[in-house]
């Protein structure tokens, strides 16, 4: 039974599948506060394309 028990745990050390869990995770939120950080700039971005867009349909030629 302790035998049994010390297989258990040292097959529970070499386990890597939860760190490559918790990399993909870092990953993931390293990914979404880029987007998030980036999203001000392309709302004033776009606006101003809108913005260019109006003018141009509202002042044609």
């Amino acid at each position: 039974m302790v035998h049994q028990f010390g297989n258990l745990v040292r097959s529970f050390g070499r386990d890597e599948s939860g760190a490559t869990a918790i990399e993909y995770s870092l990953i993931a939120v390293i990914v979404s506060v880029g987007i998030v950080a980036s999203l001000p700039g392309l709302r004033d971005s776009i606006d101003g394309l809108f913005q260019q867009v109006l003018a141009a349909v509202q002042n044609p030629g």
